[in-house]
């Protein structure tokens, strides 16, 4: 829920402590109306001027876009100002604001402000390299760290604070500063040769994130085709790879990453000596593990628990780790307990496109209609696993086994597929095949 660090909207390159107090003072007045459309006029018009103040490249990937800043301000703002019997005090207009900044407090937003004017502050000295990690400008983050002693060490003044090395993650930080140069791998070896402290935390994701279980876990290293480096670098500095916690949300570093959809970190860090319990190995496919957590009669061994099993074994359908589905489905797994995932196994598995799991599910009596956290069927996670998904994966089959089964043809899919991005004009002509076969017509 807005805000949070990542959400935070952008700060001018030269913000104005006056027209913030202007900028408070107008909300106060917009919101003394009472209508919401006031507010979220007020919002619009705030966050499009702060884009242009910035200059700010939205890349595809980026987690912020203008109108999701629009909407997070807005919301939070009526909430803060005209539920109950609030009276629209200025004290609360200049919290919304400091909080849409990512800032705890309006004195704290201020005494930022106030720093950033002065261009050998702490702050500013941060400020400046934060944004050169991010647009890879080694010689400027060189410089900067030749030039202000214990800046590796020093923290942001946002909620969160991060360290300089956690921004090298891509992750946990504001949204628009989450992107990863090609170079971030000799970025982070600077930061670290500099006395940044390897197993620093960063406040996101509930508290306690290290610079390794944020990389690990965040898609931005991954598509730039330098996660594995970045974490070795970071265990070659000493990084703890069993740390509770590591990337926020309570669980070890393997079984984040697989909740996050990042498999194949989660695979270096096992080849690396992380730690594996039945959920986790079962996630990776390591049946050589899985198997130590049973007795020869097939019951449980402790510390090993019926909820880390199905949690495996949903795992496992998700990622088609088909041996262990296999296996896990003769010993407890259950194809209906979502167990908090948000999905059932056959939900997993047909989002996943794995065919063979989904027909072995279905033999099983998986339910076909059962409906997802988000409202959707068994063929409709299928759907979205088709929209989002890696290409290479076949989905008509498995859309093909589910319609076969009896699965029910909602909304207009034919009219979907053909707005499908990422997906060849063959591919989407094949999956519409499939579903006209089934008497879709729109």
């Amino acid at each position: 829920m807005f805000p949070n660090p990542q959400d935070a909207v952008p700060l001018p390159e030269r913000p104005n402590l006056k027209q913030y107090k202007k900028l408070a003072k107008d909300l106060v007045k917009v919101s003394k109306r009472g209508h919401p459309n006031g507010i979220r006029n007020w919002a619009s018009e705030w966050v499009r001027r702060l884009a242009r103040l910035t200059n700010l490249e939205i890349t595809p990937g980026l987690p912020v876009e203008n109108q999701r800043w629009i909407e997070g301000v807005s919301e939070f703002a009526a909430r803060k100002l005209l539920a109950g019997k609030r009276k629209c005090a200025l004290a609360d207009a200049q919290f919304v604001i400091a909080r849409s900044h990512g800032f705890m407090s309006w004195p704290g937003l201020v005494k930022h402000i106030e720093q950033l004017a002065e261009r050998n502050s702490s702050v500013a000295q941060f400020e400046a390299a934060a944004d050169a990690i991010v647009s890879g400008d080694m010689p400027t983050l060189k410089r900067l760290l030749e030039e202000t002693p214990g800046l590796a060490q020093q923290r942001s003044t946002r909620e969160h604070r991060a360290t300089l090395l956690h921004y090298t993650s891509a992750n946990g930080v504001e949204g628009y500063r989450q992107k990863t140069p090609k170079n971030i791998v000799q970025i982070a070896d600077l930061l670290l040769k500099s006395g940044a402290a390897v197993d620093a935390e960063a406040d996101v994701y509930g508290g306690g994130s290290t610079t390794l279980g944020l990389a690990a876990t965040s898609v931005h290293p991954e598509v730039a085709g330098v996660q594995e480096p970045l974490l070795q670098v970071l265990l070659d500095h000493g990084a703890s790879i069993d740390k509770p916690d590591p990337a926020g949300n309570k669980p070890l570093a393997v079984v984040a990453c697989l909740a996050n959809g990042r498999p194949r970190a989660g695979e270096f860090l096992a080849r690396h000596g992380a730690q594996l319990e039945l959920e986790s190995a079962a996630g990776l496919g390591r049946m050589d593990v899985v198997g130590t957590f049973f007795d020869s009669d097939g019951s449980l061994k402790p510390p090993a628990t019926k909820r880390r099993l199905q949690l495996g074994f949903l795992w496992a359908c998700r990622y088609g780790r088909e041996n262990v589905v296999a296996f896990l489905v003769h010993h407890g797994g259950d194809p209906v307990d979502p167990a908090d995932s948000g999905a059932t196994a056959l939900h997993w598995a047909a989002g996943g496109g794995h065919l063979s799991i989904v027909k072995m599910l279905l033999r099983r009596g998986a339910p076909l209609e059962e409906l997802n956290a988000w409202g959707g069927t068994a063929l409709e996670h299928a759907g979205w696993g088709f929209e989002h998904s890696a290409p290479g994966t076949d989905f008509a089959p498995v859309f093909d086994t589910l319609l076969a089964a009896g699965a029910k043809i909602r909304g207009s899919w034919l009219a979907w597929i053909e707005k499908v991005k990422g997906r060849s004009v063959e591919e989407k002509a094949r999956v519409a095949k499939v579903f006209r076969g089934y008497g879709a017509t729109v």
